[in-house]
């Protein structure tokens, strides 16, 4: 029975071994096709080896990628919002020049002078049509002085005070002036109801030549409002058996409700003297 060798001597033939496939590798072409064919099997190896640093690296940039993506679009989000904002403020700027663009061209036909002033506040009393603008006395503004907008008549100065002035609202319950209609120059008393988008007419007789749709134009009687300018429209007419009058409602041609700036006017008579204020109630 033949001994085994000696470990010893088993390695260091493997040594000899390796020393000269090494020498021939560097010296002689024949290894190249065996190293070529062994490359298909070490290939899986070398895989298997970097396994774990590509995995890692994976991770790595996966992550990174993902909080770089929430951190581009949180900083979107807020560009977005920052955009929004500033769109709402330009809309907003806009509409105002709309409006004021269109006060100064309606100053234009009204031939008195007139001043351009904000709203500021509004009359919290529900029994009360009246609003507050930013300019008073120490702006020539007095008691009695027409106040519009691009579309109408809105009411009259009742009080100023330096920095600032009380309004009374056309539709106020207290209010009323005389207007004419614009169709056939029939005149009528138009007063307040207390709500901020009726008016009524007072006292016409069932047979007028009046109809749904004809506008209301200020007659300048009472030597207050200017003359000729639009105050309302006809909205409803009902007429009742057995009284002598007709029911007729009617809408302020003015924005009262949205306006933001309105002008001031002192009108002039025939004489150029300067209109005395009233109280606010106007006789046809």
């Amino acid at each position: 029975m033949v001994a085994p060798a000696n470990p010893s001597y088993r390695l260091l033939i493997a040594l000899i071994l390796a020393v000269v496939l090494m020498v021939l590798d560097q010296r002689t072409p024949w290894a190249k096709p065996v190293r070529y064919w062994l490359g298909y099997l070490t290939a899986p190896v070398h895989y298997l080896a970097h396994l774990p640093v590509d995995t890692g690296e994976w991770l790595s940039e996966q992550t990174q990628s993902r909080s770089d993506l929430i951190s581009d679009n949180n900083h979107l989000k807020r560009q977005v919002l920052i955009l929004e904002q500033k769109v709402q403020r330009l809309a907003v700027l806009e509409a105002e020049n709309v409006r004021l663009r269109e006060l100064l061209n309606s100053s234009a036909d009204l031939g008195a002078n007139v001043l351009v002033a904000e709203i500021i506040g509004v009359d919290p009393d529900p029994n009360r049509q009246e609003m507050i603008i930013n300019k008073g006395a120490g702006d020539a503004v007095a008691e009695g002085q027409a106040v519009l907008d691009a579309q109408g008549l809105i009411g009259q100065v009742i009080s100023a005070g330096p920095l600032s002035a009380r309004v009374l609202l056309i539709t106020d319950a207290s209010h009323a002036m005389s207007v004419q209609v614009n169709r056939n120059g029939v005149r009528a008393v138009l007063a307040g109801t207390g709500q901020s988008g009726l008016l009524r007419l007072l006292y016409v007789p069932d047979t007028t030549d009046i109809k749904v749709g004809d506008l209301l134009v200020s007659t300048g009687l009472g030597q207050r409002y200017p003359r000729g300018y639009p105050v309302a429209r006809v909205t409803d007419i009902s007429h009742r058996a057995g009284t002598p009058f007709a029911q007729i409602t009617a809408l302020p041609t003015a924005h009262i409700d949205r306006a933001s700036h309105v002008l001031l006017v002192q009108p002039v008579d025939d004489d150029n003297a300067v209109l005395k204020p009233a109280t606010g109630e106007e006789q046809p």
